[in-house]
């Protein structure tokens, strides 16, 4: 076999393949055995009649076909691998010459990784928010989890807000009573914003026994989107009592003995939140700056494909859990269909930017990933998709995704390299120091947030069927 490269453009070759008959002789064989297989010829037991026969009674064009088809894989995959190529999705073949007993030859167009040269990126610098957590934070943190400690007890007055109320919901649409619009003993918290716009205006004042009518959008159900007339009946008025922020508070919400303890722990959890929070903040930055530096040509089929593969995940995965179409989201969102098929294709060229330059850092850093870093990305992924790590890894390897797994750990593990060589300052003018064993997970979810990678998507796609 002989075969040569052209390149078209930095991100497209077209491969010229020429194959002596005689190396056609396996994939002819193997034709004529499936073909054997597939027919009957009288006066012959099946998988017993000769080529010749064959030949005449089907045509030798037929078995040529056949065997074509066969051996064009086999010979593209020898050319790409003589050519040192790494190739991206499917080729696009061409038969150019097909001489019965003398030669075959083709053309194979496929798109390929383009040749990155790697930014000197020691000089990235970037600025991300200072760690600090104020002493109206800590009591925010603080009167929330008093919040979740909150008794109520039932009083005879008019209902205010913070109050909770039951009552009894009945909407209609064009004057008919929704087959799904009843509900009756909901409980509600005054001002929570957790049922229908106008339900807060609506109760407040009422006693128990008295009723409103109002109008309000509905947010769910048969007649979702649709404005409808709602008649809310208040049956009891709770008043919320919360407890006093004491010791005694402290020992009931929590492991601590005292207020202080206890304010002293929600600001160590905060600073923790925030550290984590700065880390992410740091390698969107540093790869946004890696991103300007370096060149990277897109192929197109794979742009097109990444962008198909986006909004088919944005359409059966995102919105139709939410139970929304596209046309709604959009609405929703106040964007054109126009606007948002250009951010998708911004986000698709941004994301194979940074798969092909963090690709390349891995190569040149000769990263590799150990069992201990892939159990653990694994773990987290599982988490992240609602199912159990034994379920996904099964999804995982059913579905041929563990390279994908095994890439993702890479890239995050370049980006934490190229992190580690930025200077990372704070608003405060002071170095940030990133130096920690969860930098590599954190910069692998960065990684991934904008690779976008489908592995998850993929595992449950799997464990659906």
């Amino acid at each position: 076999m002989k075969s040569a490269v052209e390149t078209l453009n930095p991100t497209r070759v077209r491969l010229s393949i020429e194959v002596p008959f005689e190396e056609l002789k396996d994939s002819l064989d193997a034709a004529y055995k499936k073909i054997n297989q597939q027919v009957t010829v009288k006066g012959f037991r099946k998988g017993k009649i000769p080529a010749r026969v064959i030949d005449q009674r089907f045509g030798r064009g037929a078995v040529l076909e056949e065997a074509v088809n066969d051996a064009l894989p086999k010979f593209y995959t020898e050319a790409v691998n003589e050519g040192e190529l790494n190739v991206l999705g499917q080729p696009e073949v061409d038969i150019t010459e097909l001489k019965d007993g003398e030669l075959l030859a083709f053309t194979a167009e496929v798109d390929v990784r383009p040749e990155i040269e790697i930014p000197d990126y020691s000089g990235i610098e970037v600025t991300v928010d200072a760690l600090e957590v104020t002493d109206e934070e800590v009591e925010k943190a603080v009167e929330q989890l008093r919040e979740r400690f909150a008794s109520t007890n039932p009083v005879e007055r008019a209902a205010a807000d913070g109050d909770v109320v039951t009552i009894d919901l009945q909407a209609k649409v064009d004057g008919e009573v929704l087959e799904d619009g009843v509900a009756d003993g909901v409980s509600y918290t005054i001002g929570s914003g957790e049922l229908l716009d106008g339900i807060d205006e609506a109760v407040t004042g009422l006693e128990a026994g008295g009723e409103a009518t109002f109008t309000s959008q509905l947010k769910g159900g048969s007649a979702e989107g649709k404005d409808a007339e709602v008649t809310v009946k208040v049956t009891a008025v709770a008043a919320r009592e919360l407890p006093e922020l004491d010791d005694d508070f402290a020992q009931m919400a929590s492991e601590f003995d005292t207020l202080e303890e206890l304010k002293a722990d929600s600001r160590k959890r905060l600073e923790t939140t925030k550290q984590y929070d700065q880390a992410t903040q740091a390698q969107e930055r540093v790869l946004e700056e890696l991103l300007k530096l370096a060149e990277v040509p897109i192929p197109e089929k794979l742009l097109a494909d990444e962008v198909q593969t986006r909004k088919h995940n944005l359409e059966h995965h995102q919105l139709g859990q939410m139970g929304l179409d596209l046309e709604k989201y959009l609405e929703i969102q106040g964007k054109t269909l126009e606007e948002f098929e250009n951010e998708t294709s911004e986000q698709a060229i941004k994301g194979i930017k940074t798969q092909f330059i963090l690709d390349e850092l891995v190569n040149k850093e000769k990263l590799n990933v150990n069992q201990e870093e892939l159990t653990e990305h694994l773990m987290r992924r599982a988490a992240s998709s609602g199912m159990s790590p034994d379920q996904f890894a099964q999804a995982v390897v059913e579905g041929g995704q563990v390279p994908m797994l095994v890439g993702e750990v890479a890239r995050g593990k370049a980006l934490a390299v190229v992190v580690e060589a930025a200077k990372v300052v704070d608003t405060n003018g002071e170095v940030v120091d990133l130096e920690d064993d969860e930098d590599t997970a954190e910069a692998t979810e960065t990684a991934e947030a904008a690779t976008e990678d489908k592995a998850d998507d993929k595992a449950e796609e799997k464990n659906e069927a």
